[in-house]
């Protein structure tokens, strides 16, 4: 492992948690093709999309992916750039505490310690520049030992499928961007009290963006999920041998199934003391792209307009979303449907349904229709 001479400046990393399977982007997402290596909202895939936004402020030599077995292979496919050993592969799923301990544990690894943004795969931002300006400032802000920073979204709407983060006590400006003290994170609330949020001004959507140093990661896990950070102690000096994909594929099954929001955030903001977990308004054009729904919403011109792939013609018809680039799509008195074909299945549901698409993969899991996962 690296040792860090006093006053060394450090490395600034970028760390993707690209393991999810994008069930509500069935048929066109898959076990081995999820939809973050796949051209959602773009003409690139969103993986690939996610680390061109970074390149000017992250080098691709210091970008991290942390995957599952069945898509490393084609992540390393899409990120030529980034040292095939940069690409973490778990065993299995133990939610996003765990995939950040591990990557931070390789961070301490290679570099001694780092600044450390880590960043969801699949999601889209359409004003890059005042995105990575204030990414500047947040890994600016947890340069200082123990701090922690998020993004958080100006909300549009009562959303009750994303977290909130509600705003304290303002802080000193960084590069020109405020950052404030968090007071509490909130898990998907009901309607009306996402209503209420909404309308108080003092809460932002939970994006997933966070920044801290990798030391600073390993403090928290051990202060807050202590046996997750047991076992990732023993699996790291493992790191650069023979004998790291045994003790992966052993120890990694020992840690807690939790996610950093719930691990870490909350109770990193109930703690005693100075405030150490800050939030970054980031007005960037954030969307999550959560389901084809929206992916109907990201490219339409006007309300009503119908959104297709390829080819179409529609009469009568309007507020639908067409995803069959190879045949042509006539389409006759219908609204506000999602169609999607692929080679071997066709979706069609209302777009109000969107969000339950991945109830469709769950009765494919139980029915054991392997071929179609």
């Amino acid at each position: 492992m690296k040792r860090r001479a006093g006053g060394e400046s450090l490395p600034i990393c970028g760390v993707l948690l690209a393991g999810g399977r994008g069930t509500r982007f069935w048929p066109r997402s898959r076990l081995r093709t999820p939809k973050q290596l796949l051209n959602i909202a773009g003409k690139d895939t969103m993986l690939r999309e996610t680390a061109a936004r970074l390149s000017s402020l992250i080098s691709p030599r210091n970008l991290w992916v942390v995957t599952n077995a069945e898509q490393a292979e084609a992540v390393r496919a899409q990120l030529r750039g980034v040292p095939a050993s940069h690409v973490l592969s778990e065993p299995l799923g133990r939610n996003t505490a765990a995939a950040i301990g591990l990557a931070a544990i390789h961070l301490v690894y290679e570099h001694g310690d780092a600044l450390m943004a880590v960043l969801p795969s699949d999601s889209y931002v359409a004003e890059t520049e005042r995105y990575r300006r204030l990414m500047s400032a947040a890994l600016e802000l947890v340069r200082e030992p123990g701090k922690i920073a998020v993004f958080g979204i100006p909300p549009v709407h009562p959303e009750t499928g994303y977290g909130y983060i509600e705003l304290g006590k303002a802080g000193a400006g960084l590069r020109g961007v405020r950052a404030f003290a968090v007071r509490r994170f909130t898990e998907k609330p009901a309607l009306p009290v996402a209503r209420k949020y909404v309308a108080s001004k003092k809460y932002l959507w939970n994006a997933g963006m966070f920044f801290w140093r990798a030391s600073t990661v390993l403090e928290n896990l051990r202060e807050f999920l202590p046996h997750t950070y047991e076992a990732l102690q023993n699996l790291a000096p493992t790191i650069g041998t023979s004998r790291y994909a045994a003790a992966l594929r052993r120890i990694y099954p020992k840690l807690e199934n939790i996610s950093v929001d719930y691990g870490i955030m909350e109770r990193a903001t109930r703690a005693t003391g100075k405030p150490r977990v800050f939030v970054i308004p980031a007005k960037v054009g954030w969307s999550d792209i959560g389901s084809w729904a929206a992916v109907y919403e990201y490219g339409v011109a006007r309300t009503g307009a119908n959104v297709s792939a390829g080819r179409y013609l529609a009469l009568d018809a309007e507020g639908n979303y067409f995803w069959s680039p190879k045949k042509f799509v006539a389409a006759l008195g219908v609204q506000d449907l999602i169609v999607v074909e692929t080679d071997d299945a066709l979706l069609v549901c209302h777009r109000e349904r969107a969000q339950d698409v991945g109830k469709i993969v769950k009765w494919l899991e139980e029915h054991r229709q392997k071929d179609l996962l």
